[in-house]
């Protein structure tokens, strides 16, 4: 038996929240771990940027559930460019090592940690742009691929020109 398309979307999109969130979650160490340690704490807006991101990430990926419409997978790439932009913004500053190797420590605190909220904030909302242009490609009335007929029917040659 087949689940309606609904039920695949909700199990994909709790697979994908779940997913996404710890994804992001324990590298960033929001989610407390063993493996990944904090060396800064972490603003208010990096858990809302979190939540945000994998509920997004989410329903973007449920609309690629039992859907044949020719939309464009560039959707799909655009969100896992955002999720990159999220993990970034809400990642520790100075456990970043490319940060730290470019700017240094006091570089990652002073030049890029003022940065990371706009990165989230960018990141947010191409992730937005990217389920609308999903959804609107999918509400979107696709070109049908029926060819026009290569004469013009003889009713509409009987119909009488007028002059004005």
């Amino acid at each position: 038996m087949r689940w309606p398309r609904a039920w695949r979307q909700c199990a994909v999109a709790v697979v994908v929240t779940v997913g996404v969130a710890l994804a992001v979650g324990i590298p960033s160490a929001l989610i407390p771990n063993p493996w990944f340690v904090r060396m800064t704490p972490t603003p208010w807006w990096g858990y809302v940027v979190w939540v945000l991101t994998a509920v997004m990430s989410a329903a973007l990926a449920a609309t690629f559930v039992g859907s044949s419409s020719a939309a464009s997978p560039a959707s799909g790439r655009t969100g896992v460019i955002a999720n990159v932009g999220s993990a970034l913004a809400v990642g520790c500053p100075v456990c970043n090592k490319l940060v730290v190797a470019a700017l240094g420590v006091s570089g990652a605190l002073n030049l890029w940690a003022p940065v990371q909220p706009l990165l989230a904030v960018a990141s947010l909302a191409v992730l937005g742009w990217a389920l609308w242009h999903r959804i609107a490609a999918q509400r979107s009335c696709p070109v049908s691929t029926v060819a026009a007929p290569a004469t013009v029917p003889a009713e509409i040659d009987s119909v009488p020109e007028y002059e004005h």
